[in-house]
């Protein structure tokens, strides 16, 4: 133990002796450091004067690469200067780890607003070898690591990197750049500063932020960015929207749908945020919903417009699975009314031509797993019934606008498309809950032979009478 306690001294000794010496031999000596700094002693014990050195070390590798960038003849010799600047990071970084201390020492003594400097010169520099890759990540791991847990290094990184610095990095060419980018800014992000990311000037990094996660699809930085702190401001949510293009969207609605279908228990404060979420994305939807209809055609079968219609409807039906959202959602004047003339729309163009809005369009294997439009009529069906669940007011619009023989006609009879039934099933149930006037319109079409015959059937329904009263049960017998 007294020969570990001993160490830190006397590396530190030794590097502050080959300060004057060839940049080889302060390599070593900082190699050193870096090594000792991976355990929390060694990390307790650190002096101020030895992060005076490192500093000192920086600043001089800041005036070698800008000079160098002035004399472009001088960029051959910088290997030696960008690899000692990558390992002091490394040090300042190991020094960071868990040790209020040293992260307060080193902000006060200016290695925030040093390293940023140096970054920008890194950036600078017109050619891109390993060494200035490696000191530009340390550079970035260092930011992360002071940050981590300190408001005021948060805050001064903020200062002196937002937005310019940032900007740069989501957007350089290196993955691990980008993604040690997106750590500090999760690190550094809280409610007050989102709302700084509405000013259009800021707004770009908000969107490289999407972009960077449609592009590295595992960037979990990136990911929790937007779900924990972007979708936490509607108006951003609205701006950014508005930015993207329709491929963008796509991923952005992806995220919400993350964000949405999560299980844990919210507050009434973030509850006012996802209904104001639903209420702008419902517009979109009834904005957009005809769209779909381009996937008619196979040749427009990946059209980003109906995409985006895709996701909205995805989210809406997620939203009004949660009884929160529900009822707020409920009360929207026109969405039940475009889902049901949206329905209408898909139903008769698969009537018109054989494609994926016909009824009983049997899909082949491939197009069950890659077809966008899969299951949009069966989704618009879902969001019909859960718009109608124990909702009166709904059902009996439903009634009016006569959706329930619509439901019936979609319904496939020959188990082609089995999710079209099993929201068929769940929407009819919903819409005769307590509410006689849907439960005898039923039985009248099934008296009339309407809805194929074999529509109530098919999905394992039967009305009956009982007590002078109508009554939706199963049709079919529970197995023995």
């Amino acid at each position: 133990m007294a020969a570990k306690e001993g160490a830190l001294p006397e590396a530190a000794a030794r590097l502050k002796r080959f300060m004057a010496a060839e940049p080889s031999a302060r390599l070593e000596s900082v190699r050193a450091l870096t090594g000792l700094f991976r355990e929390a002693q060694p990390r307790e014990m650190a002096e101020e004067s030895l992060f005076r050195d490192l500093l000192e070390i920086l600043i001089k590798a800041s005036n070698e690469i800008e000079q160098a960038c002035k004399d472009s003849s001088e960029l051959l010799d910088l290997d030696t200067c960008l690899v000692l600047t990558a390992e002091c990071f490394r040090c300042l970084r190991n020094a960071c780890v868990q040790c209020a201390k040293n992260q307060h020492v080193m902000r006060n003594l200016g290695l925030i607003a040093t390293s940023i400097h140096l970054i920008k010169l890194l950036d600078r520099m017109p050619i891109k070898g390993e060494p200035l890759l490696t000191a530009f990540r340390c550079s970035l791991q260092f930011l992360g690591n002071i940050a981590a847990g300190n408001g005021d290094s948060q805050n001064s990184i903020w200062k002196c990197a937002f937005p310019d610095l940032f900007l740069t990095c989501l957007t350089y060419s290196d993955e691990k750049i980008v993604a040690y980018c997106c750590m500090v800014l999760f690190t550094c992000l809280n409610s007050e500063k989102v709302k700084e990311l509405l000013d259009p000037r800021n707004l770009s990094v908000a969107l490289h932020v999407i972009k960077v996660y449609k592009k590295q699809l595992e960037s979990e930085w990136s990911f929790l960015i937007v779900t924990d702190y972007l979708l936490q401001c509607p108006e951003l949510v609205k701006a950014l929207y508005a930015k993207l293009s329709n491929q963008e969207r796509v991923t952005f609605l992806e995220l919400i749908m993350a964000k949405v279908s999560e299980k844990n228990s919210v507050t009434s404060e973030e509850m006012n945020v996802f209904m104001r979420h639903a209420d702008f994305l419902a517009g979109c939807f009834q904005e957009k919903c005809e769209a779909v209809l381009k996937l008619t055609s196979a040749a427009d079968a990946e059209d980003e417009e109906a995409l985006v219609t895709i996701r909205l409807l995805d989210i809406l039906c997620e939203m009004t699975s949660n009884n929160g959202q529900l009822e707020y959602l409920q009360t929207l004047p026109d969405l039940l009314q475009t889902a049901i003339d949206t329905l209408r729309l898909t139903h008769l163009a698969g009537k018109q031509a054989v494609n994926i809005f016909t009824t009983t369009h049997a899909m082949t294997w491939q197009e069950e797993i890659s077809h966008p439009a899969v299951g949009f009529k069966a989704h618009l069906i879902r969001l019909i019934g859960n718009l109608c669940y124990k909702n009166k007011e709904n059902q009996d619009k439903v009634y009016e606008l006569d959706g329930i023989p619509l439901i019936l006609d979609n319904c496939s009879i020959d188990d082609n498309n089995p999710f079209l039934n099993q929201w068929a099933v769940y929407a009819i149930r919903n819409l005769t809950e307590q509410n006689e006037r849907n439960q005898q319109l039923i039985a009248q079409m099934e008296e009339k032979g309407l809805a194929d015959n074999s529509a109530l059937e098919s999905m394992g329904l039967q009305i009956e009478k009982q007590d002078e009263k109508l009554i939706l049960r199963s049709a079919r017998k529970k197995p023995s």
